[in-house]
């Protein structure tokens, strides 16, 4: 059973974080080739190229290692520096934001942690909880924010912004990010993800540009 307030993870020198990484990128595989059931901490060892012995120094168990690999996911996309200046106009905001978006969810390895958190969400609510909050919802957050500064008879005319910018952000997802996390189509291109987010952009000031701007 996960804690529900797991321990922080300890400092550790350059040495340290070195062999952690290996670890954490060894564990990755083994979790997505044989599934968190599947995996056993000697798998983990030999894919990361230690000893169990080593392995136990730095996780205590398989649940306290995925916890850290859905902690690393996190910090990754946390360090993502959307641009919500709202002195800028809605349009292009709105543009760069859907590809930088896009493009962060379909990178390469994403679609890994991703299957892998979804995969374990029933079995460590907790994770799952904790991985839509600090990384989801403060997306969503911070564009609701951005379009807040953007109500008005000149810009835009939203009653809910929460709401206005999770269906932007499942626009720019239409035909892109479900087949590329369900393995049924490689990661699109950078022409399909600006039309793709072109048409996002204009379906939403469509819906929500004021009559009198």
């Amino acid at each position: 059973m996960v804690a529900v307030h797991p321990a922080p993870l300890p400092f550790v020198g350059d040495e340290d974080s070195s062999k952690r990484r290996q670890i954490l990128d060894g564990a990755s595989k083994v979790f997505m080739d044989l599934g968190f059931d599947g995996a056993s901490m000697g798998e983990i060892a030999r894919a990361a190229g230690v000893s169990k012995g080593t392995l136990y120094v730095y996780f205590a168990d398989k649940n306290r290692l995925f916890e850290a690999i859905v902690e690393r996911e996190t910090l990754d996309q946390q360090k993502m520096a959307f641009n919500f200046d709202p002195e800028r106009d809605v349009a292009t905001t709105l543009r760069e934001f859907g590809q930088a978006y896009i493009a962060l969810l379909c990178r390469p390895g994403g679609g890994s942690a991703i299957r892998t958190v979804m995969a374990i969400a029933e079995r460590m609510p907790e994770v799952g909880r904790r991985y839509y909050e600090q990384v989801l919802e403060k997306t969503i957050d911070r564009l609701a924010g951005y379009l807040e500064a953007h109500v008005g008879p000149a810009d835009l005319a939203i009653e809910d912004c929460q709401l206005a910018a999770s269906q932007f952000m499942l626009m720019c997802q239409a035909s892109l990010f479900l087949p590329f996390i369900f393995q049924a189509a490689p990661a699109p291109s950078a022409e399909r993800m600006a039309q793709v987010i072109e048409s996002a952009t204009q379906m939403f000031l469509a819906a929500y540009r004021s009559k009198s701007a």
